[in-house]
């Protein structure tokens, strides 16, 4: 405690860093940022000064010594209290070289990004995708622009690493569509009491519960299922063992008739309720067999809960299809290289070569924005061109790189879009547009 204008200050550090300076008065105490003054006339109410943006700021990789100053700012920023065990599993599995952070002055860290290396599944071909993760920033360092810096520096890592497109799961959607970031991927969550579980049915196979995991078998199915969507990760044996199977749970598999495995669904049951972790059929006799599976806990089970694609139709074949349904944005996607994404995307074919002009704006990656032209061979395989301003004219398609990340990964049509007035253009090019871009569901089973 000490005293300033006459008037007692309490300081809150956390981890050696200056959070806050409280003014104690006689009906609480008002807040005021780190080194500022209150102002005369709002004692009683809360000061809230605008920082200004930090100049003197480092973005570089983390090394193996900044694991502490990490995992210290993870535990506050996420709100969680790690054992010392814990805290060893994760200095074990540090990967600095994934990890990005922004330092001051005196080479404290301010803020931090992971960068995960992945490939996404898009319209059936294996896209490598920058994974956006752990973002996080002291109190005292934020509305600086480290996120920010830290961002558009990611954009230029990912587009060096070849990875065209990004994903993340948002604390806000308002604050990484500003960055070029836009919802596209929602699911279901199905709440179905114990008495509307899908009726047991007969099947052929069988479907036995796994005594001893089985990566190799389980992600042949998952890989069956998983590529008919858009958005979900490619799995590699480390993804299966440190992020999915580190839940808690019980794997059951459903093999055919002929012993071939078509199906699992992986779940834990507590306080009589079933929590589905995931399900992954890949034919409806699977679906059917899985689903009885389930049915048959339901002396054990009060309820069950499951994640869906958005496009599920459990309800319609429910014989009570007033069960509980949320639908739950959930990832957004961005493209980190438009012309580079083009190239790779799987188009629709045609009737023969045919293009669009399209006028791109990307406030974040400079080598997105400007005018192109979109052209595709009958075939299906699809370019960018860049062209001079001074070749727009009417008949251009004129869009942010947001809604252009929504067609063609998050399913939304271009006639809707432009209806809404998220892009525009002559309807001949959008219809064009919108034959070219194939149609399929976005999902993504996992998190980070």
């Amino acid at each position: 405690m000490s005293c300033k204008h006459g008037i007692p200050q309490l300081l809150i550090i956390y981890n050696h860093r200056l959070l806050t300076v409280g003014h104690i008065i006689t009906n609480g105490y008002i807040t005021v940022n780190k080194k500022s003054k209150p102002k005369s006339g709002n004692i009683g109410g809360v000061v809230r000064q605008k920082k200004r943006r930090r100049e003197s700021m480092e973005i570089r990789q983390l090394k193996v010594e900044d694991f502490e100053e990490r995992i210290a700012l993870s535990q506050f920023a996420f709100q969680m209290k790690l054992s010392e065990q814990d805290i060893e599993t994760r200095r074990k599995a540090f990967r600095p070289e994934r990890d990005w952070g922004a330092f001051d002055e005196n080479g404290a860290l301010m803020s931090a990004m992971l960068i995960i290396p992945l490939e996404a599944w898009i319209h059936g071909r294996k896209i490598p995708m920058g994974g956006i993760a752990g973002v996080a920033t002291w109190p005292d360092a934020r509305r600086q622009g480290c996120v920010s810096k830290l961002i558009q520096h990611a954009y230029k890592v990912m587009r060096d690493n070849g990875q065209t497109i990004s994903m993340l799961h948002p604390f806000a959607f308002a604050f990484y569509r500003k960055f070029g970031y836009e919802l596209t991927i929602e699911h279901k969550k199905y709440t179905l009491e114990a008495s509307q579980l899908p009726p047991r049915t007969e099947t052929p196979g069988q479907v036995k519960r796994m005594a001893k995991l089985d990566i190799e078998l389980l992600d042949g199915i998952y890989s069956d299922y998983a590529i008919r969507y858009n958005g979900n990760v490619a799995r590699t044996p480390d993804w299966w063992t440190d992020r999915v199977l580190k839940k808690k749970g019980t794997t059951a598999v459903y093999y055919n008739a002929e012993g071939k495995p078509e199906g699992y669904v992986f779940y834990d049951v507590e306080n009589k309720t079933m929590t589905v972790h995931e399900m992954a059929a890949t034919n409806e006799t699977a679906r059917k067999a899985l689903w009885t599976y389930i049915g048959n806990h339901d002396s054990m089970i009060g309820q069950a809960t499951v994640i869906a694609p958005i496009d599920d139709s459990l309800p319609f074949l429910l014989a009570d299809p007033r069960i509980k349904q949320e639908v739950i944005p959930y990832f957004m996607t961005r493209i980190v290289d438009a012309e580079a994404f083009a190239k790779q995307y799987a188009w629709e074919k045609g009737v023969g070569e045919e293009a669009v002009v399209m006028k791109l704006e990307d406030a974040h990656a400079p080598w997105n924005n400007g005018l192109f032209r979109l052209a595709w061979s009958a075939e299906g395989e699809g370019r960018m061109e860049r062209l001079s301003d001074s070749e727009a004219g009417e008949e251009t398609v004129r869009c942010d790189i947001q809604t252009l990340v929504a067609i063609l990964t998050g399913g939304r049509k271009p006639t809707w879009l432009a209806s809404v007035g998220r892009l525009s253009g002559p309807e001949e090019s959008l219809r064009l547009l919108e034959r070219r871009v194939p149609e399929r569901t976005p999902y993504l089973m996992d998190f980070f």
